[in-house]
């Protein structure tokens, strides 16, 4: 297993890491809409936190050797289900390929962020 890390990304802001390599997939911890150059949640509203958090997995894809188009798995978690439409949007966007996902509407996220997303990519082609 190899630890995945940048500083381009969110630090992570508990026990775990950004990302581990392993067995030839890349297992990312879920990315909110944090500045990395702020540590703070600077966007509002879906649109603009799920670019935040899709710029985010970018940059731990690219810290990997991997980009968007090695995702095969995503889970997306939402505050609200109602913003399923405009968070597509902006997943559409990123994720052209179409992996397999999960999204659910939950309780509460971190920071009280609108959405999280994580990925599991493959790094062999």
């Amino acid at each position: 297993m190899k630890k995945i890390s940048t500083d381009k990304a969110p630090a992570a802001i508990g026990p775990y890491s950004q990302a581990i390599a392993a067995g030839g997939f890349l297992f990312a911890s879920g990315q909110i809409p944090i500045n990395p150059a702020t540590g703070s949640v600077e966007a509002e509203g879906i649109a603009a936190q799920a670019e935040q958090s899709m710029i985010n997995v970018g940059e731990i894809l690219k810290a990997a050797g991997a980009t968007y188009d090695n995702v095969v798995k995503t889970t997306c978690f939402l505050a609200d289900i109602a913003d399923f439409a405009a968070f597509n949007e902006v997943y559409a966007k990123y994720f052209t390929r179409n992996p397999a996902r999960s999204c659910v509407a939950v309780k509460d996220l971190p920071k009280g962020v609108l959405c999280e997303v994580e990925v599991i990519a493959c790094l062999e082609q």
